[in-house]
C-alpha cells in the first residue's frame, strides 16, 4: 500500500513494483491531466511536483518526470499535478501567465511546464532570487515544446508574480506518516530507512533489483517492458543521504557522498569547488533529472557513456562498498569490470563516494560532445586534471566515456604528458598514445572513427587552453556555448 497526499488528499493504493507514477496517475487514479510522451524522462509532458519535508522543517517541492518515478516512492510524500491547482475561476500564477501570454498550443506538453513553472514559483517564494535566463532555461530546459517557439513560456515564467497569489492551502498540509521498515516488501518493494534495514534485505534478496532516481532502471519498463518482480529503494536510507567532509588516515581528505544524494543537492558543493563539473551537471540532465538522478547511480549503472564516472575518474574517487559481509573501500577505477560488470558483489550495494578535495594548483576542465545540447547521452565525454608546476605538467589524469566498454583513465596518454611540458610535441605523442589506450565502439551516437578523432581533438582543446592560460588573451578556444 502507498500512502501519499495527492492534491491535498490522502490517497491509499496499491501498486506493482514496476507502477510508475504516470501509471498511477492515469490508470488507477483516473486524473488525465498529466500526459505522456516519451515515456523515457525526456520530454516533460508528464512533469508532476513531489514534495518532501526537509530537515528545515518545510515542505519543498521539486519537479520530477512521472514516466520514470516508480508510484511507491510517493510514499510519505505531497504529490501535485496541474489537475490541482486551481479553485474555480482562481487560477495558480503559474497557470494565470501562460493563459495571459499565450504559452498554450496544442495543449499537449502545456501541463508539464506548467508544473515546472509551479515549481519554480515555489523556489521564488520561499528563496527569491532573480530570474536570470540561467536559471529559467534550468527551470524550463526539461520540457520541450513543439508548438509555441518558447518565447510566450518565457514571458510567463518572467511575470508570474504579477498575477494574485492563489495558492491552494494544502500546499503546505503536514506530509502523511510512513509506513514501518520495510514498506511495501510483501509486494515486491521494499523501502528501508537505516543502513541496517538496507542490509537486512540485501541478505534476503541478494537478486533484487536497487532503484535510486530511476532514470536509467525506469527504462527498463516504459521502452522494454520489463517486470521487476523484486526492488530495494535505497532513497530513504539516512546513511546514505549525507555529505560528510573528512580527513582519511592517508593524508587525503574530501567528502563521502552518499549514493543516494542527488545531483541537485551536491550541485552547490560542486559549484564551489569543482565549477567544471558543476557545469557538466546542466548538460547531463534537466532539472526533473538532476532532482531526482544520484551520483551512487550513475556509477551503479556502469555504462561506458555516464557522465560522471570520467570526472571522478580524473579526480581519483573511492567507493565505500555495504553488504551482508560488511563494508569494503575501492579505487572507482577498479569498480568497473567490462561493459555493465562491477566489482560489486552479490548482495552489495555503494554506500557512498569520496570526492577529493582539490589538489592546490589543480585544474580540471570537462568536456561532453553529443547530437543535442540539451538531455543527450554523450558520445565522448573527456574529464582532464593537472597541475602545472614551474612549467612542468604533474599528477596528470586523463579520463573518457564512450571510448571503451567502461569508462577508464587514458594511461598510455597520461603517461606521454607526465612531467613534460605542455608543448605541441608532447600532446602529439598523447594523441598518438590514445590509440594504444582506446579501441571505441560505432554505435548509432557515433562511429569508432569518430569517437578516435573526436578524443584526440578534445586533448588538442586542452594543450590550447593551457597555452592560452599563459596569455593576456580573452579569446576563446572553441566558440562553443558549453565549452567550460
Amino acid at each position: 500500500m502507498i500512502d501519499f497526499m495527492f492534491n491535498g488528499q490522502p490517497c491509499h493504493c496499491e501498486a506493482t513494483p514496476e507502477t510508475s507514477v504516470l501509471e498511477l496517475l492515469r490508470d488507477t487514479l483516473g486524473s488525465t491531466g498529466t500526459k505522456e510522451g516519451c515515456a523515457s524522462g525526456d520530454c516533460g509532458a508528464c512533469t508532476v511536483a513531489i514534495g518532501e519535508t526537509s530537515p528545515d522543517g518545510k515542505l519543498h517541492y521539486h519537479s520530477a518526470n512521472a514516466c520514470i518515478t516508480p508510484a511507491h516512492q510517493l510514499n510519505g510524500r505531497h504529490l501535485v499535478t496541474v489537475d490541482g491547482l486551481a479553485n474555480g475561476e482562481n487560477l495558480h500564477p503559474a497557470q494565470a501567465a501562460m493563459v495571459q501570454n499565450h504559452g498554450s498550443q496544442c495543449g499537449f506538453c502545456t501541463p508539464g511546464i506548467v508544473m515546472s513553472l509551479f515549481t519554480l514559483h515555489e523556489q521564488q517564494r520561499q528563496t527569491p532570487t532573480p530570474l536570470t535566463p540561467q536559471r529559467l532555461e534550468a527551470a524550463l530546459g526539461g520540457n520541450l515544446c513543439r508548438c509555441t517557439g518558447y518565447r510566450p513560456i518565457r514571458d510567463a515564467a518572467m511575470t508570474m508574480d504579477d498575477h494574485p497569489e492563489y495558492r491552494p492551502p494544502w500546499l503546505d498540509a503536514a506530509t502523511p506518516a510512513r509506513k514501518a521498515e520495510p514498506a511495501g516488501e510483501g509486494v515486491g518493494f521494499a523501502q528501508p530507512t537505516t543502513l541496517s534495514g538496507l542490509v537486512a534485505c540485501l541478505d534476503r534478496h541478494p537478486e533484487a533489483r536497487l532503484v535510486a532516481g530511476a532514470t536509467d532502471l525506469w527504462l527498463e519498463a516504459t521502452q522494454r517492458l520489463e517486470r521487476f518482480e523484486r526492488l530495494i529503494d535505497v532513497t530513504r536510507v539516512a546513511e546514505l543521504n549525507t555529505i560528510e567532509e573528512v580527513a582519511l588516515e592517508d593524508g587525503r581528505s574530501g567528502w563521502w557522498i552518499g549514493a543516494a544524494v542527488t545531483y541537485a543537492r551536491i550541485e552547490p558543493l560542486l559549484e564551489t569547488h569543482y565549477d567544471a563539473f558543476a557545469h557538466l551537471l546542466h548538460r547531463l540532465g534537466s532539472s526533473q533529472i538532476r532532482n531526482r538522478g544520484t551520483l551512487g547511480g550513475n556509477i551503479a549503472n556502469a555504462s561506458p557513456i555516464g557522465d560522471t564516472p570520467p570526472v571522478l575518474l580524473a579526480l581519483g574517487s573511492r567507493l565505500r562498498l555495504i553488504g551482508p559481509g560488511g563494508e569494503r573501500e575501492l579505487p572507482l577505477e577498479d569498480f568497473f569490470l567490462d561493459y555493465k560488470h562491477t566489482a560489486l558483489q552479490a548482495g552489495e550495494a555503494i554506500r557512498a563516494v569520496f570526492l577529493p578535495h582539490p589538489i592546490e594548483g589543480q585544474t580540471l576542465k570537462v568536456w561532453k560532445l553529443s547530437k543535442r545540447r540539451e538531455d543527450d547521452i554523450s558520445a565522448v565525454l573527456g574529464a582532464f586534471a593537472w597541475r602545472l608546476e614551474e612549467g612542468i605538467l604533474r599528477d596528470v589524469r586523463l579520463a573518457f566515456g564512450g571510448m571503451a566498454a567502461i569508462p577508464k583513465r587514458a594511461g598510455q596518454a597520461e603517461a606521454a604528458l607526465e612531467g613534460r611540458r605542455p608543448t605541441p610535441a608532447a600532446f602529439q605523442q598523447a594523441r598518438l598514445a590514445l590509440g594504444d589506450d582506446f579501441q571505441p565502439m560505432t554505435d548509432v551516437r557515433g562511429s569508432a572513427h569518430y569517437r578516435r578523432i573526436s578524443a584526440a581533438n578534445l586533448l588538442e582543446r586542452l594543450r590550447l587552453v593551457i597555452a592560452q592560460a599563459d596569455t593576456d588573451s580573452s579569446r576563446e578556444v572553441m566558440l562553443h556555448a558549453y565549452a567550460h
